[in-house]
């Protein structure tokens, strides 16, 4: 039995935890908000609970605490008529802040490979 120290750390132990995460969504949102093509999509949104369940569902993906309680993908993005170009979009600006924040680079690979399979779940539209 292994004891605690010898467990692998976990993604989001590795990037600085709930700090680290949170000033991860800080940057994704500024970088959404700054997106001329993507910003229409939070015109009408609360971003406080929409960085709030971001910051869980990155942390859940990250195997740290499991505290998204969220809506199902497909659900919270029914009828958004989400394009592949714009999905690609918003995962290039994570992607872009993940490198900002220094985060290794097997965690963004594994976070684009998390993104690429949820991708049905969020396009409603076709480029």
């Amino acid at each position: 039995m292994k004891t605690a120290e010898e467990q692998p750390m976990s993604a989001y132990d590795r990037i600085g935890g709930a700090p680290a995460v949170t000033e991860a969504v800080e940057r994704f949102y500024r970088r959404l908000l700054a997106d001329d093509e993507l910003a229409p999509f939070f015109e009408d949104a609360d971003l406080t609970v929409l960085k709030r369940h971001q910051v869980a569902l990155i942390s859940q993906v990250l195997d740290g605490p499991k505290s998204y309680a969220g809506r199902e993908l497909a659900e919270a993005h029914r009828n958004m008529d989400i394009s592949v170009g714009q999905y690609k979009a918003v995962g290039g600006h994570l992607t872009a802040v993940l490198e900002e924040l220094e985060v290794p680079q097997d965690i963004i690979d594994h976070v684009g490979k998390v993104l690429e399979s949820v991708a049905p779940d969020v396009i409603g539209a076709v480029d």
